[in-house]
């Protein structure tokens, strides 16, 4: 069977009658239990599917069997599957040992002497994350900037976060705020902080990070296209320290993801004043967008709040009045079209 689900109570009900009384019919083990035949006959298939009843002849008739045969019947086809698995998993690993010392003794001295590899193809940096992966033993930390991720690729990232939370690596998460709206990441996050993850979210963040155990660091290429961009993997110990220092910097001031409550782009006065820094650079609303991870019209609807607040009409309006309550150094209007 490729799925067992636990007896109800009603199916443990009609299984201890039918032990009780020798055998039985589903209408005569509903009367006595109260409840409507179709539930008995439903938990009926359900003990028969678990080798806990068999036919004895009449009109649908059972009688109990045995739970330890039943159990011995089910579980030695999985254990011998599992078996044949292990043998098929010890083979892999003993045919492709050779071939990865053949490797490292080649290709591999090569690459470890080059402090930072440009890896132009996105299979590329895949394997070689996989690889660090594999190899991590201490700590993965990872900036996720922009707003929640697609569901794809949070279902791949699941497993791998709960494969190496199960080693007891320990695994950092930092995201912006606005990821926080997005129901795919909010349930991704709830998983993985049930399996011990720490997830934080920040205002903004720079482009995305990922570091295994404060050695290897990747640092993504800029995306043209839709293609998905390569990354620079970098191996120095002095920026990779670097990259780790600006990590904890950016962790220290962040606030746990909050997998509670309603998905929805907080309205915090941390965001609030994000974005009027940002008017006050004279950033365009795409730009400002980008920046806090949310898109152009969420963005520009809280553009519009903080105009709305102090009672402006244009950003020019908007960059006096600001700057009179003290909210940007006085005479750093707010540019605008």
């Amino acid at each position: 069977m490729d799925d067992h689900h636990l007896l109800d109570e009603v199916a443990l009900a009609t299984y201890e009658y039918v032990l009780r009384v020798g055998s039985c019919g589903d209408e005569e083990a509903a009367d006595h239990l109260g409840v409507d035949v179709h539930l008995v006959t439903e938990a009926r298939k359900q003990l028969q599917n678990l080798r806990l009843l068999a036919s004895a002849g009449g009109d649908r008739a059972a009688v109990a069997l045995d739970p330890e045969i039943a159990e011995a019947e089910l579980v030695t086809p999985l254990e011998l599957s599992i078996a044949q698995r292990r043998r098929e998993i010890s083979g892999i690993h003993q045919q492709l040992r050779v071939l990865s010392e053949m490797y490292r003794s080649r290709a591999q001295p090569v690459a470890e002497d080059v402090p930072i590899r440009i890896l132009d193809d996105y299979e590329d940096v895949r394997r070689e994350i996989d690889l660090a992966r594999r190899r991590c033993t201490e700590e993965r930390i990872t900036l996720q900037p922009g707003g929640g991720r697609s569901a794809e690729l949070l279902e791949q990232d699941l497993l791998q976060t709960l494969e190496m939370r199960e080693r007891g690596i320990r695994v950092r998460i930092l995201y912006q705020h606005t990821a926080q709206a997005s129901l795919a990441t909010r349930a991704y996050v709830r998983q993985v902080v049930e399996a011990g993850a720490e997830v934080r979210v920040a205002e903004e963040l720079s482009e995305r990070l990922i570091v295994y155990d404060r050695k290897n660091a990747f640092i993504p290429k800029e995306r043209k296209g839709k293609e998905p961009p390569g990354a620079a993997l970098v191996t120095d110990p002095t920026v990779v320290a670097y990259l780790c220092r600006s990590f904890e910097s950016v962790w220290q001031g962040s606030t746990p993801f909050d997998i509670g409550g309603v998905a929805e782009y907080p309205h915090t006065e941390d965001l609030r004043i994000s974005v009027i820094r940002l008017m006050a650079m004279g950033l365009k609303d795409e730009v400002i967008a980008r920046r806090l991870g949310m898109a152009t019209r969420t963005c520009r609807r809280h553009i519009s709040a903080v105009m709305a607040d102090v009672g402006a009409t244009s950003r020019f309006q908007a960059g006096i009045l600001l700057a009179r309550q003290g909210l940007i150094p006085d005479g750093e209007g707010v540019a605008g079209s």
